[in-house]
């Protein structure tokens, strides 16, 4: 599977139920969609699960918003 903005945003609403037109880029999964650190594992697995290469524990608390993600995926897509 592609990492494009659209199939990051799917994994966040399917996986912490939230509204579709409310992730964008610049959303924050803390700030915006409320997201916790259990959310966070969750998310990082289920990119595991689709594109092959999850979030590092490590690297979970640098990420903010779902531009992050994409472009933290992508890089370690490479």
């Amino acid at each position: 599977m592609e990492i494009t903005f659209e199939t990051v945003r799917d994994i966040i609403v399917n996986t912490i139920s939230c509204d579709q037109e409310d992730v964008k880029p610049e959303t924050n999964l803390y700030e915006d969609l409320e997201a916790d650190s259990l959310e966070a594992v969750e998310l990082s697995m289920a990119f595991q699960d689709a594109f092959g290469v999850g979030i590092e524990d490590e690297d979970l608390t640098q990420i903010k918003t779902v531009q992050d993600i994409v472009d933290y995926l992508t890089a370690k897509k490479g």
